[in-house]
């Protein structure tokens, strides 16, 4: 069972600078949260699903398909319940109020589609490599690593011991949810465990290592911008501008 998101391939997405496919991350999210025009939102989604189509990264998607639909169907309809408008549909449902479910969801979807294509295309390394560069400091970006780092071994570690007790006879699959549940609570106790005792060892390697006993630091990796990189940037930089000064028009 692959717990890592990273995907290696030769595209140019992956061959991007990590703090130029950072800025386009958090560049998209800005635009999302900008605007709840549905058409715009739209847009700016097609344009994501381009640019990890690029990258041949979309298969990840596949992995979280569950979350991206629960949060598009809670958001539609609470907000259709909630949103509130003139124009009522059924009882409380408003179309305004769907409207807004519908923006909303659009917006969580792309950034959480953009959070997956960045972690898809960049390793783990290039990461930490790139908050310093951005005068993070590398403790910083080091403890921002590594639990990206640890997410997935928590997962790997959980859904082995899952394993391991069914093998034994639990059963997780019979009665109702409630019940089902409360199956789970048993687990929780030696997953805790087991990610406290590595986090233990891996704590003893840093230190056996001499973690932080110089403050210049030499890195294996090497980062330079290139042309593409400079483009790709000069471009989100100028979408955040205008995304800006049409919402400042828009809203004078």
């Amino acid at each position: 069972m692959d717990m890592f998101l990273y995907l290696d391939k030769d595209t140019l997405l992956h061959r991007l600078d990590p703090r130029t496919k950072l800025l386009i991350m958090l560049g998209s999210f800005i635009v999302t949260l900008i605007f709840r025009y549905i058409p715009m939102l739209l847009g700016l989604f097609i344009a994501i699903i381009l640019y990890g189509y690029l990258g041949k990264v979309l298969s990840n998607l596949k992995r979280i398909r569950v979350i991206l639909i629960m949060i598009a169907l809670v958001s539609v309809v609470l907000w259709a319940f909630a949103g509130g408008g003139d124009t009522q549909i059924l009882g409380p449902i408003t179309k305004e109020g769907i409207v807004y479910g519908v923006a909303v969801a659009i917006q969580f979807n792309i950034m959480i589609i953009s959070g997956m294509i960045f972690l898809s295309s960049t390793k783990i390394e290039e990461i930490s490599l790139g908050l310093v560069k951005l005068k993070l400091p590398y403790r910083g970006a080091f403890a921002f690593s590594t639990a990206i780092r640890l997410v997935p071994t928590i997962v790997g570690t959980a859904y082995t011991i899952k394993q391991a007790q069914k093998s034994r006879g639990l059963d997780l699959d019979s009665g109702s949810f409630m019940h089902r549940a409360k199956k789970y609570i048993p687990l929780l106790i030696p997953t805790i465990i087991s990610v406290i005792r590595g986090t233990n060892v891996f704590a003893m390697a840093l230190e056996s290592k001499g973690f932080g006993y110089d403050r210049i630091r030499t890195n294996y990796l090497e980062l330079r911008f290139r042309a593409i990189d400079y483009i790709l940037m000069l471009l989100m930089l100028v979408a955040i501008a205008f995304s800006i000064y049409a919402k400042i028009k828009f809203v004078s």
